[in-house]
């Protein structure tokens, strides 16, 4: 038995995705909702996406439209619509998305921190990269390793 419950979202009861540095991410279910995992829509124009980095839990990526430039485990790839990428936790990754922009669904495996995570840098880091010490303190706050 679990203390959650069944839930359904639809377009129009979305929240407004966050703006991290440069990512439109909307939080479809949060941990604190289904008790484990996370989804998120994720969103950018070209060349927009994280740095290479790893965390203690599990990510999926399922991209929906566009491209995406995938690094994960010391492999590129570049991923279009229909494509699946699993990163365990630990592993060092990044993406950016490619020409024209993309978007992906992103799953995030029980424990993990990626929605208080992009929730604290979209408030806390409104400049984003502009403000490098502030992204990394957050970044770290959140159990998340930027690699050298």
């Amino acid at each position: 038995m679990t203390d959650t419950e069944a839930f359904v979202t639809t377009p129009d009861q979305r929240p407004s995705p966050l703006d991290v540095v440069g990512v439109a991410i909307t939080v479809l279910a949060p941990n604190t909702r289904t008790g484990s995992y996370e989804i998120t829509l994720q969103e950018g124009p070209e060349g927009a996406g994280p740095p290479p980095h790893s965390h203690p839990w599990d990510e999926s990526f399922y991209v929906t439209r566009g491209s995406v430039r995938f690094s994960a485990g010391g492999s590129d790839h570049s991923a279009g619509p229909g494509t699946l990428v699993h990163v365990p936790a630990g592993t060092v990754h990044a993406f950016s998305f490619g020409p024209g922009g993309g978007g992906m669904v992103e799953f995030s495996g029980a424990g993990g921190q990626a929605t208080r995570l992009f929730s604290s840098l979209a408030s806390e880091v409104p400049e984003g990269a502009a403000n490098l010490p502030k992204l990394l303190g957050v970044m770290h706050r959140h159990g998340v390793v930027v690699a050298a």
